[in-house]
């Protein structure tokens, strides 16, 4: 009898532990003009990680698309829901206020791992449609034999060159996970601090939290795999699908035929960077208005101005 309970409550502890999401969360500095040293932009990205899997995003596109998906689910129950007034109410409450604000990002997109595997998914997405491709480089790391503390963790210093940048990576034993911000993995700790021989990025563990029923980006069925060599190719050829898309509606509608479809939300932006002086993605600096549903007030031809990557 006693066996079992031990067997009983072992397995409701791996239960319990695989359905939580430790979250690590970077104070992240970013420099957005890659010609001038200006002051560098801070915000918040996140490192989660449920089992054997992680997801990097930044906070900003986190709150953007859970609150796109809890809204677009709460119109579907408006919609069901027509005639029970108070149910109707009820649902308005959970809508984001007028004019609540949700700061731009720097990184417009997200990035998956399978830590053991050591595989790494970057997904964009152009207007409606998610694109994405897998990475095919190594990370050649060079382990120092230099021990420092750094953000309050025992840790060592790595080196690697990664995207035409050297990137100094303080990894802790400490937290024996093999991965870190953005798409760096490989080290036998979890990466505490990250910076690049430019000082254009700089990633440093502030928190530690662990989150029960985090939000989790959906990989959509439909969405178009490419390869990171015709990625931005690929991306460009979807723009101008959505432009043409667009343009001939507009036509139709000008014209006094209606349309039969139309073309999905903006959203997107290229990887790493947007206008000078701006994070991806086009906001302007107010950042992006939750009002009436607006989560992707957004243009498509944002530029990259100061990209993470720079080959």
């Amino acid at each position: 009898m006693k066996k079992r309970l031990l067997g009983f409550f072992a397995l409701l502890f791996v239960t319990v532990a695989y359905g939580q999401t430790i979250r690590y969360v970077y104070e992240t500095s970013v420099n957005p003009d890659s010609i001038n040293l200006v002051d560098l932009k801070n915000e918040k990205t996140f490192l989660d990680i449920k089992g054997n899997k992680s997801l990097f995003i930044s906070e900003s596109k986190l709150m953007k698309d859970s609150l796109q998906v809890a809204f677009f689910k709460s119109e579907e129950a408006k919609e069901a829901n027509k005639s029970k007034k108070k149910e109707k109410e009820k649902d308005e409450k959970k809508f984001p206020k007028a004019g609540m604000k949700i700061e731009p990002t720097f990184f417009e997109y997200f990035i998956t791992k399978n830590i053991a595997e050591k595989q790494v998914y970057y997904y964009d997405r152009v207007l409606n449609k998610q694109i994405y491709y897998k990475e095919d480089r190594p990370l050649n790391w060079e382990i120092m034999n230099v021990t420092e503390k750094q953000n309050g963790y025992n840790a060592q210093k790595a080196v690697v060159n990664f995207g035409g940048r050297i990137w100094t990576a303080w990894f802790t034993k400490d937290i024996p996970i093999s991965d870190g911000p953005y798409k760096f993995n490989g080290l036998p700790g979890l990466i505490v601090k990250l910076e690049d021989d430019k000082g254009d990025y700089k990633f440093d563990l502030v928190k530690k939290i662990t989150i029960q029923n985090a939000f989790e980006e959906e990989i959509r069925p439909d969405a178009k795999q490419s390869t990171r060599v015709e990625f931005n190719g690929d991306k460009a050829a979807l723009e101008l699908e959505f432009g043409k898309n667009k343009r001939s509606i507009a036509e139709s509608s000008e014209r006094g035929i209606k349309p039969s479809g139309g073309v999905g939300r903006p959203g997107g932006g290229m990887p790493g960077g947007g206008r000078r002086g701006r994070p991806s993605g086009g906001m302007d600096n107010e950042g992006t208005s939750l009002a009436s549903g607006n989560f992707n007030n957004v243009s498509l031809n944002t530029g990259n101005q100061n990209p993470i990557e720079l080959k």
